[in-house]
């Protein structure tokens, strides 16, 4: 990862050369307050990556601050990460609601917590995320709604549909991969291995060459984790330099994570051209969907990048398109019926639904929101 600007905001001299002095062992460039107010013009004038701030500082609470740098062009999306010794919930609370990035307790094992973070942080929110291809990613609020056969569906009729494109599809469900079984890919290469291997070799090259292409799925996959266990060698602070690698080989990328929402994920979202939320029918589903839906704004993300779809996947009963809207407050732009067994069955068969049940109504609706996904994405970007 290349060299970043840092800028550190902290009263306590000590404690604020103490995080300086890790932050430099990492070869990124700091720069350091011992104020809000100081803090503002540096965050202004210098344009850092990313802003470690002790919230207790007491000039302008940390809480203010932050709204202060969230609400101006220049530093809106700049991640700030709060590092602080207070333990409370409300402070946590208060300084998430206010725009932080995470919040981070001071303890004598904190310092490899917030240089982990510093890496995550950077390795996704500090890419060009503008650049390169297309992001999509799929995600739901509970299992049992589809979101990866929707994902690999999608991504198949994206990749017909444009056979000049290249489409990627990366699998983020943790702590087992949804989409290997799906596509019947048995293969060794998974995200968990490409964490393990040297930076240097994780190149747009490597994944434009490396990446399987499952029959006949039109797109290349990057598998997910095999296992639980293989899941808990994922070394997250490698994910941000992934994806950038792939978005310049690719011209869509689509990511997978299924429920999977955490701190590895969240900056994902936050950067997703669009971020398509699949939603079932039953009560409790689309109540949690609400839950993460109010999640999601409040870090940032704009309902215009939203592309909800309404899978029927638990059968004929259950809300309505209209009742489901009524309950999230957003659009549903596409609406999957019930499948019974055929969507289980193409899947086992390691089949796409589109080509396996292709006068089903339900094909029509996957390539039309293919058609209508691909098309939003682009302008989105252009906007």
């Amino acid at each position: 990862m290349p060299q970043k600007k840092i800028l550190v905001i902290d009263a306590d001299v000590a404690s604020r050369n103490f995080i300086v002095r890790h932050l430099l062992d990492q070869k990124h460039e700091v720069i350091q307050a011992g104020s809000g107010k100081e803090g503002l013009i540096y965050v202004w004038r210098d344009r850092p990556d990313l802003v470690v701030i002790d919230p207790t500082i007491t000039d302008i609470s940390g809480e203010d601050l932050a709204r202060k740098l969230k609400l101006d062009v220049r530093s809106a999306n700049t991640p700030l990460i709060a590092f602080c010794g207070d333990q409370s919930m409300t402070r946590t609370k208060s300084c998430m609601d206010a725009g932080f990035s995470e919040y981070i307790t001071k303890s004598g094992q904190a310092m490899p917590i917030l240089l982990e973070t510093v890496r995550r942080l950077l390795g996704i929110s500090g890419m060009i995320v503008r650049q390169g291809g297309l992001l999509m990613v799929f995600l739901s609020a509970k299992g049992g709604t589809g979101t990866s056969s929707i994902c690999a569906n999608i991504a198949m009729n994206i990749g017909q549909n444009q056979p000049q494109a290249r489409v990627a599809v990366v699998d983020m469900v943790l702590p087992i991969g949804s989409i290997a079984p799906i596509v019947g890919y048995e293969g060794a290469q998974n995200i968990v291995t490409i964490t393990e291997m040297p930076p240097e070799e994780v190149t747009p090259k490597f994944f434009r060459n490396s990446l399987t292409e499952p029959k006949p799925w039109h797109f290349n996959l990057l598998a997910g984790s095999p296992d639980p266990e293989s899941s808990n060698h994922l070394k997250a602070s490698r994910i941000g330099d992934i994806v950038s690698a792939i978005k310049e080989s690719y011209d869509y990328v689509l990511i997978d994570i299924g429920r999977s929402l955490s701190r590895i994920t969240l900056p994902l979202i936050q950067n997703a051209d669009l971020n398509v939320l699949i939603i079932s029918t039953d009560t409790s589903t689309v109540s949690l969907t609400k839950t993460v839906w109010n999640y999601m704004q409040n870090k940032g993300v704009n309902v215009n990048t939203v592309f909800s779809i309404l899978n029927r996947a638990v059968g004929l009963e259950g809300l309505s398109k209209a009742d489901t809207e009524k309950v999230l407050g957003i659009p549903i732009r596409a609406a999957i019926p019930y499948l019974g067994s055929n969507m289980v069955l193409a899947n086992s068969q390691h089949q796409p639904f589109t080509l396996k049940y292709p006068k089903d109504t339900a094909s029509i609706v996957l390539q039309e929101a293919a058609k209508e996904m691909s098309t939003l994405a682009r302008n989105l970007r252009t906007e």
